[in-house]
């Protein structure tokens, strides 16, 4: 079975395809970018983005595949969460898509498809997951039926906290990468370390590191001290949850997953606790159709062949804010 996948939740429209055996055929998308530079999504110009360049991302990947749009089994496209004009613009797709060459569509979480193509991509069995990203930041595990969330930011997610904070210091967007960069061999300033239970808040520290700059501590000081907070609240977090489940594994995915620092220092406490660290590789951590098509595929093979009565245009409405834990994960144990 070949599925072909919609990704268009924010700032990307992808479109992947990808076989029942895991073999990725496409990975092609293309970004929105802001007009004004350094100002962050107009979820409207986004939508707008993302209807001029579906054809040809499309286009891009079917022929990337060496496949006709007729030798495609399943169409998925991301459902949610996402900002609601950009997951329009892929639903309309998807369905029209799906209803002219009559092909079973089906509508895919796009919190659980990065974790299902880090799955796929590093031979992890059953982690916990941290998942980071500009809209989302969760610490995850499997257990009774559903992805449940042992902790999850109760402000703004990790990567948007980097955005604000690169936008404050005049660095270049994404923000992540250029803190990244320009943390290095800087010196640590006190900044807030906040944890609620097993949930975290970045507001305060983006408030704070903000302040300080505007003192007179240097960029540099601030983007490594800015990390290192950050990163290590995210790792007490991920352990907390490693010794409540009992598991053997971490996975790091999202686009924020890329980050060296982070990865060292989760690491750390995995080796500490002889657990196993994997990473999502760099093509597949940030948004892109290839994490939706697999995922459509792993949600189908739950059904006999050729049975897709679940998988109809009834089924398939977007929702803004569907959360990681109300997905019944049927296609694992």
């Amino acid at each position: 079975m070949i599925c072909l996948g919609i990704e268009s939740t924010a700032h990307t429209f992808g479109v992947g395809i990808v076989d029942s055996s895991g073999k990725i055929l496409a990975n092609e998308k293309d970004v929105y970018t802001p007009k004004k530079i350094g100002s962050g999504i107009v979820p409207h110009d986004a939508a707008l983005h993302h209807m001029d360049v579906s054809e040809k991302i499309i286009d891009a990947a079917l022929k990337k595949s060496g496949l006709k749009i007729g030798e495609v089994d399943l169409i998925s496209f991301a459902a949610g969460p996402g900002l609601p004009p950009c997951l329009r613009v892929g639903a309309v797709i998807a369905r029209y898509v799906a209803a002219v060459c009559k092909k079973p569509l089906v509508g895919v979480n796009h919190c659980i498809a990065h974790i299902e193509i880090g799955k796929l991509t590093t031979a992890a069995k059953d982690p916990v997951v941290l998942y980071l990203s500009g809209g989302n930041t969760q610490v995850i595990a499997f257990t009774e039926g559903r992805y449940r969330i042992f902790g999850e930011t109760e402000d703004i997610p990790v990567g948007n906290a980097f955005d604000v904070l690169a936008r404050e210091l005049g660095l270049k967007m994404p923000g992540g990468p250029e803190i990244e960069r320009a943390a290095v061999g800087g010196k640590y300033v006190e900044l807030p370390y906040t944890i609620k239970g097993m949930n975290l808040s970045f507001t305060g520290i983006t408030t704070d590191a903000a302040k300080k700059f505007r003192a007179g501590a240097s960029v540099k000081d601030i983007c490594y001290s800015f990390q290192e907070n950050c990163f290590a609240m995210l790792t007490e977090v991920t352990e907390r949850a490693l010794a409540h489940t009992d598991k053997q594994e971490v996975l790091l995915v999202g686009g924020v997953a890329a980050n060296k620092r982070l990865q060292a220092m989760v690491k750390i406490m995995c080796d500490e606790r002889g657990a196993k660290l994997f990473v999502v590789p760099f093509e597949y951590a940030g948004d892109c159709g290839v994490n939706i098509a697999w995922t459509g595929l792993v949600a189908a093979k739950v059904f006999k062949k050729n049975n897709f009565e679940k998988f109809n245009m009834k089924n398939t409405k977007i929702r803004q804010s569907w959360r990681t834990d109300e997905v019944d994960i049927s296609w694992l144990d």
